[in-house]
């Protein structure tokens, strides 16, 4: 260290503020972080991190591009008191789903000091007089001490957010007298004296069903809702003093919070004060029955599945419920377009990029993603002086009883980039990957059009054509339309064939060609035919108009409970050499023997606009929105919410239309607007207002058949015209995408899968399948988070007939 004549300089710095993010980790722009030798610098100014890499140099680049000269180094590294054996068995017990929070300054020791780099800029010096100086050591302190960007999206990992609901809010009593105390009440219709639940509305006990690790149940406490209606219980043997326990609602089919258990309680003369809990919650059992699932890294003769590394083969270690997002990074990287358009140029673009900060650019945590991912760099064995155990330490040896995974890497910056603003995916709550992988999508085009490079897209690979073929059953007259697709939601239909040991409905094995053949079935509706001039019955069937060159299979195993989606698992069988043939699938379009229905309607009524919510209207011009603009999100987000306006603005901002005249659907006289009730309704399942309004406008306010249609629209995010709609906007030059030459032949690159009863929940991997190193043909890897192994041939097997999405390559 030497003397520096800018120091001075350094007293006009600002320490962070708390809306700052602190990127004092790792690197922005790659995953280097602060446990490297050279360790991390923190720009003093806008706090973006930066490695010192010799070859990439991120923080360099970002010194010569922003004009900041002072930066911090710290590294890092464990105190001697923590070298422990992290694969150590688990506690015994285990009190919720979440990841134990350390305390860094309990774990390890830092090292800091403040650069100058107008001094040194190619590495910037280090300035021995800083350190004494009282405003530099508080902007260190506040740098250190405030809170991380990785931090900010990390709370309260992989725990449930379990709410109230209208059931135990409004639970309504019949004092039945006191029940017998805990180990001699038993089911008012069997013998069993645990897993009791005890109906809150009449205090009738009836046991649960069975639950994982052989917990006995016969379903009675399910019977009694069946039979009385009263929806909420509470397990006995779960009470705490502290007035907790595990509260199920029969109405919502979801564990609830009842905020007023002690009292509810102390009507069958329970005092929870003096409880004490003897069985384990539901939360660990479900903790006990995730360990031993089938995602345990032990293959069919028990023994460890082998960690493997290198390039392709990095970990994602897992932030708190990411799991649905680690596994469509990992299979979308996988991919050639992916591959080729994010990591050779990898430097050149953080070189290039104009972005203030690389946290905010989302070209530049994708580049980071490929970088970490694919360069093999971040791919090896956890360092041994987090192990103990000497034979832990060979990751390979097949003997191992603890393989030594690797730590993965943590793609915290581009989880809080991708999930900014959305109303889902900035939460830590588990999300749907079907779900995630159309916002990625969608994300990665926006980002590319905003800056003029739609040529480069690696997602034109999931683009195809839709055709949807509808016919009059009266005047025979016929309309096609062809939809830009880019994941094909496969209905998988079921058939039950009985039930196993533990009351679990099994169902029939279903092709998924036979899936396919549902699919693209005829369908009858309603019509409003411009031909007839009246209501017909019309026959509607579906066809590929063009084939992808990345065919994205999502499986629908869900049916609706009392309004929640719950999946079922009916198996699919693929062929058994994972090759699809798909000619068959192919439309033809117009056909020389067929007449085309006309495009206008002159005799029919054309639909008004409707009178716009004023006050709504008024709120969002007053913020300097066109009146066009207004009208349109009021439309499309049910004409009553100002602030769900406004979302839907700035989320279709850059939309071509955004500011061309409203069109209607061509809708028969009287119809109206779905109401607020209808929309909320919906909208509590999951949808979006714009999804939900489309669904009841093309189902005739029918909210059943609005559900059906959601599930068969998963693609429709509810912002263009309806399919009846005889102004609709023209397809864009470039075509749907895709291409109708034959044969239409794939191959099975990667599948995800799910465990849990919703895709809202539970945990999700990834099958991918890599080439050998030795060139020899390619296996099958399975990608768990950050853990990475060589997968099982008889799990693949298995886990391949429940998969949630399927990815084909085309060959």
């Amino acid at each position: 260290m030497s003397g520096c004549s800018h120091v001075h300089d350094l007293s006009s710095l600002q320490p962070p503020r708390l809306s700052q993010s602190v990127h004092r980790e790792e690197c922005t722009q790659c995953f280097d972080n602060q446990d490297q030798p050279l360790g991390i610098d923190v720009c003093l100014v806008c706090f973006n991190g930066g490695c010192l890499d010799h070859d990439r140099h991120h923080m360099r680049t970002h010194v010569a591009k922003s004009g900041h000269s002072f930066t911090l180094n710290v590294k890092r590294k464990l105190k001697p008191s923590s070298n422990r054996v992290e694969d150590e068995e688990p506690p015994a017990k285990m009190t919720k789903l979440a990841i134990v929070e350390d305390r860094e300054e309990d774990k390890y020791e830092h090292r800091t000091s403040i650069k100058c780099w107008r001094c040194n800029p190619e590495n910037g010096l280090e300035i021995a007089e800083a350190s004494s100086d009282s405003n530099v050591q508080r902007l260190v302190t506040s740098v250190m001490q405030s809170l991380s960007s990785a931090r900010q999206s990390e709370v309260k990992a992989w725990e449930e957010e379990i709410e109230a609901c209208e059931h135990t809010v409004t639970l309504e009593q019949f004092a039945t007298g006191h029940i017998l105390e805990s180990g001699l009440a038993h089911c008012s219709k069997c013998d069993l004296k645990e897993n009791l639940w005890l109906c809150l509305t009449c205090g009738s006990l009836g046991c649960g069903r069975q639950q994982f690790g052989g917990l006995g149940g016969n379903g009675h406490g399910l019977q009694h809702f069946q039979e009385t209606q009263h929806p909420v219980s509470v397990k006995l043997g779960t009470i705490t003093p502290e007035g907790g326990a595990d509260i199920y609602c029969y109405s919502c089919n979801d564990a609830k919070v009842d905020f007023e258990l002690a009292t509810h309680l102390a009507t069958f003369g329970i005092n929870v004060q003096t409880q004490t809990k003897t069985e384990k919650s539901m939360t660990e059992l479900q903790i006990e029955h995730n360990l031993k699932f089938d995602f345990s890294l032990t293959g069919e003769d028990g023994k460890a599945l082998e960690p493997v590394f290198g390039p392709g083969l990095t970990g994602l270690a897992n932030l708190g419920n990411s799991c649905y997002m680690a596994s469509v990074i990992q299979s979308v990287f996988s991919l050639r377009s992916f591959r080729s358009r994010y990591l050779p140029v990898a430097s050149h673009h953080a070189l290039t990029c104009s972005a203030p900060l690389p946290a905010d650019c989302l070209d530049c945590q994708l580049h980071k993603l490929a970088d970490g991912l694919l360069s093999g760099r971040y791919s090896h064995p956890r360092p041994a002086s987090t192990h103990s155990s000497p034979k832990a330490t060979n990751p390979l040896a097949h003997d191992s009883p603890v393989p030594v995974f690797q730590e993965g890497v943590r793609p915290s910056t581009f989880k809080a980039l991708i999930g900014k603003g959305h109303e889902e995916f900035s939460t830590m709550r588990q999300q749907d990957s079907e779900e995630f992988l159309s916002h990625l999508i969608s994300a990665i085009r926006r980002n590319l059009k905003k800056s003029g490079k739609e040529a480069e897209d690696p997602t034109e690979v999931f683009k195809f054509g839709m055709e949807q073929r509808l016919q009059c059953n009266s005047c025979s007259k016929v309309r096609y339309r062809v939809d830009a697709m880019d994941v094909a939601s496969i209905p998988v239909p079921k058939h039950e064939k009985g039930k196993d040991t533990d009351g679990k409905v099994i169902y029939e094995d279903t092709e998924i060609l036979t899936c396919l053949r549902v699919l693209t079935g005829l369908e009858d509706l309603e019509y409003t035919c411009p031909s007839c001039q009246k209501q017909v019955v019309a026959s509607k069937r579906s066809s590929f108009a063009t084939f992808p060159e990345v065919l994205v299979i999502h499986a629908r195993r869900f049916q609706l409970v009392n309004w929640v989606p719950t999946k079922l698992d009916i198996p699919v069988i693929l062929p058994s050499d994972d090759i699809l043939h798909l000619d068959e699938f192919l439309g033809g379009g117009l056909q020389a023997n067929e007449t085309a229905l006309p495009e206008d309607s002159p005799g029919m009524p054309v639909p008004a606009l409707p009178e716009f919510n004023a006050a709504a209207m008024a709120q969002l011009e007053g913020m300097g929105f066109p009146a066009i603009r207004c009208q349109k999100a009021l439309l499309a987000t049910g004409n009553n919410d100002p602030n769900a306006a406004m979302e839907w603005l700035f989320q279709h901002m850059e939309d071509p239309d955004i500011d061309a005249p409203i069109q209607l659907a061509g809708a028969p006289s009287g119809s109206s607007e779905p109401s607020a009730e209808q929309i909320s309704m919906l909208a509590d399942m999951g949808f979006t207002a714009a999804q939900a309004k489309k669904a009841l406008r093309e189902t005739g306010g029918d909210a059943e058949r609005a559900v059906d249609w959601l599930f068969s629209h998963p693609d429709d995010m509810g912002d263009e015209p309806s399919s009846g709609s005889t102004n609709a906007p023209a397809p864009e030059a470039s075509g749907p995408g895709g291409t109708a030459t034959l044969p239409a032949t794939y191959k099975l690159k990667a599948f995800i899968s799910h465990k849990g009863p919703s895709v809202h929940s539970g945990h999700y991997v990834a099958h991918i399948r890599v080439p050998d190193p030795s060139g020899s043909g390619e296996s099958w890897v399975l990608f768990n988070d950050e853990k990475v192994v060589k997968a099982d041939q008889e799990s693949v097997k298995e886990l391949k007939k429940l998969a949630y999405l399927y990815i084909f390559e085309r060959v």
